[in-house]
This record gives structure tokens, sequence and C-alpha cells, in this order.
């Protein structure tokens, strides 16, 4: 039952005031952060800044007392600003209440039953499509309070918002517009000269010091909410009915599925930063009571934040408890700061979420994309689109539907029939390692099988042995049939930790697929050219010549008792992942 303990609980056995301190500076940080997006996250979905407040309260509380991860910070995010504006159009609120209550059931359950390392199986190009189309989208929704256009109402979909925001430009606001470009250049400023300062903390005691003092006639969340409630939210039920159950189905899978991608990708992140590793399962149960008991509290759909969580994480935090910090630090805003907050103006969060929105785009990802199969651009493409002028119900289902027929196609591209030859026979010598001499400076590891969507998490496991490994590690793509973009990025990032631990890859043998992805996609410039080599002949060279490179510069206790380990119990050097 230890597997369903939460980190928190765990983390307590060994707690002391050293870790609190710690956590206590990087809760208060990363809640001062959580603020203003909090706030700019409910505007833009059609709702009060208060639902905001009391999602990241109350979520946010829950997901890091009961997650399965140490650093997750969770709370309402850009990924739901779309899909929870389209639901309060076509359901109301109280709609939306039951849609999360039934996203939440969904979530519970996925973890409880061991679904959670299944969110993985969805490919990379899917999920790039997704993030692109969601930061459009959030964009498109900040055009009208950052230029201050007048416009009573802005339309649910991409193309009739964009049809009347144009219609309504000749009513731009000077004075709205350079206060939002002046938080907006305060956020780049902060980000490329002090980047210990969160700059969305920065633009908004800045915009709303300006405006105040100088009087500005701009929107401010006074004018247009009526300010913020004082005091602790309360628990309300939301009327729930069958019929209306039954029509929220499709809108609260699309919810589950979008809860549990972010909240993965953002402790995966919170992994490779802290060295830990979050059980999945345990993550998304905590999930699922957060956006149950959300809703119940005025709020609306929250998951795993990947900013926030890289803040916490640079704040200093050692534990979960940082992240209930967090969630006070909003309370006490709620209960004693909340007139306050009705001065901050609706420009300043637009600019915010400008940068929000730009930033969750993975737009890096989209050249490395396009450059790989025609099957990976089309559906990358195709997401993209659907996200944006469909709906994102749409563009989910289509993804898993693509996820599903891309790993049969992918796999049985994998299966031939060919006769064992003489020359085949021969030529797979030089790939062989039973009569090979191993030296004890390196190491070698095997992938075996399809390198697709769903199985990069085996690569990750060598992350966490990566201390006890020697100065150079070989990577046998010999029996790797095939490489997708996901594989590919993962093979990427395990480049990337093997050269920042200090050691060296050389990686050898790869079949023809595989090896003009990885040649098409540039992958050479995280290993080196030279690194690439042909068979198991030419990469045990290749280590003999880059181990004087690197001998010094890996720690070599770790793998030199453990080479001294191996030579006693005779442990083969060869390893399949």
């Amino acid at each position: 039952m230890t597997r369903w303990v939460p980190r928190s609980i765990q983390a307590l056995r060994e707690y002391d005031r050293t870790k609190f301190l710690h956590d206590l500076i990087a809760g208060i940080t990363v809640g001062l952060v959580a603020l203003p997006l909090a706030m700019a996250f409910a505007i833009s979905s059609g709702l009060p800044p208060q639902s905001g407040l009391y999602t990241a309260v109350i979520a946010g509380f829950l997901i890091s007392a009961l997650g399965g991860s140490t650093a997750q910070i969770g709370g309402p995010t850009g990924a739901f600003v779309v899909i929870v504006y389209n639901i309060v159009q076509k359901y109301g609120v109280d709609g939306l209440m039951v849609c999360t209550l039934m996203a939440g059931v969904l979530l519970f359950v996925m973890g409880a039953t061991g679904l959670g390392t299944a969110v993985r199986y969805i490919p990379r190009p899917v999920v790039v499509g997704f993030t692109n189309g969601i930061a459009v989208l959030i964009a498109s929704t900040q055009i009208k309070d950052f230029f201050g256009l007048k416009l009573d109402k802005v339309p649910g979909d991409f193309l009739g918002r964009m049809e009347a925001l144009i219609r309504a430009f000749p009513t731009i606001s000077p004075v709205e517009t350079t206060l939002a470009c002046l938080s907006l250049a305060t956020i780049l400023l902060c980000l490329r000269y002090a980047k210990h300062v969160p700059g969305a903390i920065a633009a908004m005691v800045f915009g709303t010091t300006l405006a105040f003092l100088m009087r500005l006639p701009v929107e401010t969340i006074a004018t247009r909410f009526n300010g913020i409630p004082e005091g602790l939210p309360h628990a309300e039920f939301p009327h729930v009915s069958l019929a209306l159950m039954i029509t929220l189905i499709s809108p609260a899978v699309t919810v589950a599925m979008l809860g549990a991608i972010e909240s993965l990708m953002s402790a995966v992140v919170s992994d490779r930063m802290t060295g830990d590793k979050h059980n999945p399962n345990t993550e998304l149960m905590a999930q699922g009571v957060a956006n149950i008991f959300s809703p119940i509290f005025g709020g609306f759909p929250a998951t795993g934040a990947i900013a926030r969580t890289a803040t916490n994480i640079r704040a200093g935090a050692r534990t979960p408890v940082a992240g209930m910090i967090h969630a006070v630090v909003l309370l006490f805003v709620l209960v004693v700061a909340a007139p306050l907050a009705g001065h901050i103006p609706l420009a300043v969060l637009a600019a915010i979420l400008m940068t929000v929105a730009y930033n969750m785009g993975e737009w890096h990802e989209v050249p490395k994309l396009v450059r790989l199969s025609a099957a990976d651009r089309w559906v990358w493409a195709l997401t993209f689109l659907l996200t944006v002028f469909a709906d994102l119900t749409v563009a989910v289902e289509f993804g898993m539907i693509v996820a599903a027929l891309v790993f049969i196609r992918k796999v049985t591209a994998t299966t031939t029939v060919a006769e064992a030859t003489e020359d085949y026979i021969e030529a797979g010598r030089v790939h062989t390692l039973q009569d090979k001499d191993i030296p004890n400076y390196a190491v070698v590891f095997r992938i075996h099988g399809p390198f697709l969507f769903g199985s990069t998490e085996k690569l990750l496991e060598l992350e966490h042995i990566l201390p006890t490994m020697p100065p150079v590690v070989l990577l046998r793509l010999r029996n790797m049939t095939a490489l997708d973009t996901t594989g590919l990025h993962a093979l990427e990032q395990f480049a990337d930790k093997v050269h920042n631990s200090g050691r060296a890859l050389v990686l050898c043998g790869a079949p023809r697929q595989p090896a003009e992805l990885m040649k098409e996609a540039g992958f050479e410039k995280h290993v080196g050219k030279e690194n690439i080599c042909n068979n198991v002949v030419e990469a045990l060279i290749r280590a003999r010549e880059v181990f004087p490179l690197v001998k010094d510069t890996c720690p070599n206790n770790e793998w030199d008792r453990r080479r001294k380990k191996r030579e006693e119990s005779a442990e083969p050097a060869a390893t399949t992942v």
C-alpha cells in the first residue's frame, strides 16, 4: 500500500526546520506568482476573478497534500481556458460545475485503476498541436483587454472572435494599450536582466501602482466585477440532473484528459529538475479529488501548472508542504487583501496572459516536427487546426484516435520476413556483443523493439542510475526497429542529461528508419556526429578515444565501485532497456 501513500506524508518522515524554511520561502514566492495568474485565467474563462483564487486555494492545497509529486503546484492553467469558456457559454456556470465534478471522478478512477501511465501513449505531435492551438486561442481572448477595445460580448469561436475584434479595433484605448505594453516590457526585462524576479509579480505591481497613482482611465477588476469578495469561499453544491450529466460526458472526458496530460507533463518536468520520480497514479487520484472539491467551493477545473511548479523548485522547495503554503498565501490574500486586488487593471492581466500563451506554446518544437515525416507533420497540423477552428473536444478525440492508428502503423512497419543469408550473418558480426571486450570505463545499454510513444518511460529509468554509470555510456540501437518523434525527444533529453553529468554518450547500430529520423531532426547536435557509429566495433573504438576527455569530468567513485562489484559477481556489462 505504500505506493498509494501521498508524497507529502512520505516527506514528513524526515521533515525538519531547514526543509520547512525552504518550503516557506518557496510557498510564499509561488503564491504571489499564482495570484495574478489565477485571476487572469478565471477572467479569460468567462468567470469572476475570485473563481480563479478559489480554485488555486482549494485545488492547489489538495493536489500538494494528496499528490504523488514532490514539488507539483496545482491550480487553474491556460490549458483549460478555452474549454471552460465554451462550457460556460453553452451550459452556464452550473454546467461547468457538474462537468468539473465528472472530470474529477474520471481522473480519480484513472489513477485508482493504474491508468496514470497510459497518458503517455499520446504521441508528441498531438500534444504539441494541442498546446500550440490552446496558446493561440488564449492570446486571441486577451486582445480585447490588451488594447482596451469596446466590445460587449466576445464570440466563443475563433473566427467569430477575430471578426468581432477587427470590427471593434477603431475603439482602441491608447492608455490601456500603453499600460499593457509597459507591463509586457516589464515581464520581458525581468526575463532578460532579473531572472530571479517573477515577471508576473513585477508587472502586476508596476502596472497597478502606475494606474492608481496617475488615476488612469482604465478598466480594473473592481470596475468590471465589483471587486473580489472578502473571506473564505462557501460550499455550494451545483444542481445535478441525469440529462445534464449525459450531455456533459464529452466535455468531461476532454477536461479529464487535458488535466491528466497537463498534470503528468508538469510532474515529469518536476522530476527532471529535482531528480525525483513521481507516482503518476497517486498524482491523478489527487487531481481527481481536487477537481471534485474545487467546484463545490466556487472553483473550476485545475491541474498541475508547469511554470508555477518550476518557480516553486527554483525558489527552493523541498517537499509538497511548499505547495500547501502557496495555497495558504492565496487564502490570506482573499481574507485580508481582497480590496487591494480590485485595483489591478485588466490590461495588465492581459499582458501577463499573453506571455503565458507564448511560453506554453512549445513553439520551438514546431520546426523539429516540420523536418520529420509527413505523417508527423499532418498529425500536428490537423490537431492544431482542429483545436483552433473546431473544438477542443474534437481535437482531443481526434488525437486519441490518431494515437491508436499511428501506433498500429509504426508497429506493423517493423515486421519483416527475409532469408538469413551468409552475407546477413557476416554483416551482423560487427553488431554482436558476445565476443567484444567491454572496458571498465564504459557501460552498454540496448534498446530492443519499437521505441515509440508509451515506451519512452523506460529510458527515463536510466536517468536515475546515471550517477552510478562510468564515464562513457554506449547506447546500442541495433534492435530498435522503429522510432517516432516522442521517442526521439526522449533520446535527445537523455543525451543532454548524460552530457550535463560530465559523461559521453556514444550510439551505434541504428537501423535505417531510426537513423534517417535522427538525421532529419539534427540529433547529432546533442551528441556530436562522431559519437554516432555504425556498429559496436566502431562504438568501442570511439569510447576509447573519448574516455580521456571525460574521465576527469565524471565523478569516478560510483562507477569504479560498481565496476569492482560487477567483476566480483561476474555481472554482465550489457543491460536491456
